[in-house]
């Protein structure tokens, strides 16, 4: 595979996908602690959020979580390059256009998965976008909407962004029904359609295509790395986050993972800073719920911080409540993965 790409991109061979009410900045810090390689996204922010809201709210982020891309909303050039600038000054490393989501709130505004009916107009946006910025702009679609699903119609709109200096871009590998069917179904009822986005790869050498859409295992991410440049991994990295545990050694070569009670004890500190300041501890639990999943204790670990986490007064204690409801592991887990390659 041909590695004539942007240096950033090179860096970043997998990814965790931006989700709604999921990948919020204790989910991310929680996620670090597994993987220090793998990129990281924020929620989908709207661009009227970032110009007019909670700055240190909505985008506020430990240090810890880099590299952490931010993921906007919004469909004028303007506002979106001063979005940009707001990211790079915060100290992002990326930004991301959604044009994938296909909501009716998300469409009511003219952006997400609506947008690829506009290839010119997302152009101009991360044209505007890249001219504000030094940082990489990146764009996050569908393989299709509606009836506008055939390949050349994908390769159109890619190529039509890609003039404005688009070098990524993270493709969701199923079509989207703007109406009809709840994002929810949009990521379940359309087939996947993995070969197009190979194609695409082999059609377009010079840009840097991810895949995402169905991805669960880094042995299915590895079986794509061999057609693409790299993998983006949406509700597994949240229904089993462990399973990143080995990525950081087979992707990028680095040591060996902390194993899940090593994990929670790591953020024991974290936990404490922010109970201390008033955040509830559901707050940041709830994103550490299937830790165990598939291990002995991991009903117990579950249930016993659903039950006592929004609690007045829980905090590390609690946590440390729970962790003992789980029995360590003699020794660490291994996979028998063979190591992913790019």
């Amino acid at each position: 595979m041909s590695f004539d790409q942007p240096c950033h991109s090179r860096l970043h061979p997998l990814s965790v996908a931006p989700m709604m009410d999921r990948t919020d900045r204790h989910f991310r810090y929680f996620m670090r602690q597994i993987t220090r390689k793998t990129l990281l996204y924020t929620e989908m922010i709207t661009a009227q959020a970032i110009l007019h809201g909670d700055r240190n709210k909505l985008l506020g982020f430990d240090p810890a979580e880099k590299p952490l891309s931010l993921q906007i909303g919004g469909d004028d050039p303007q506002l979106l390059a001063k979005c940009a600038r707001i990211a790079e000054d915060m100290g992002y490393d990326e930004v991301n256009l959604n044009v994938g989501c296909p909501s009716n709130r998300v469409q009511s505004g003219n952006f997400g998965a609506c947008l690829m009916a506009q290839p010119q107009l997302v152009a101009d946006c991360v044209a505007s976008m890249q001219a504000a910025v030094d940082i990489p702009v990146t764009v996050k679609h569908r393989i299709g909407i509606d009836d506008c699903d055939r390949y050349e119609d994908m390769v159109k709109f890619v190529t039509t962004v890609a003039v404005s200096g688009c070098r990524r871009f993270t493709i969701h590998a199923r079509k989207a029904w703007l109406q009809g069917l709840s994002p929810k179904d949009n990521r379940n009822i359309p087939p996947l359609r993995y070969g197009d986005v190979y194609r695409l790869k082999q059609d377009q050498p010079d840009l840097w295509i991810e895949i995402n859409g169905g991805i669960k295992t880094l042995a299915q991410a590895h079986h794509h790395l061999q057609q693409v440049d790299a993998v983006m991994i949406g509700r597994a990295a949240y229904d089993t986050p462990y399973l990143f545990a080995m990525a950081d050694r087979d992707i990028y070569g680095a040591t060996e993972p902390l194993t899940r009670h090593q994990i929670v004890m790591a953020m024991l500190p974290y936990i404490a800073r922010w109970t201390e300041r008033g955040t509830k501890l559901h707050s940041i639990t709830r994103h550490m719920l299937q830790l165990f999943h598939g291990q002995p204790g991991s009903r117990a670990w579950k249930r016993y911080l659903t039950d006592n986490s929004c609690r007045s007064g829980a905090g590390v204690d609690t946590v440390k409540a729970a962790l003992a409801q789980v029995p360590e592991p003699l020794s660490r887990i291994t996979y028998n993965a063979a190591p992913l390659s790019t």
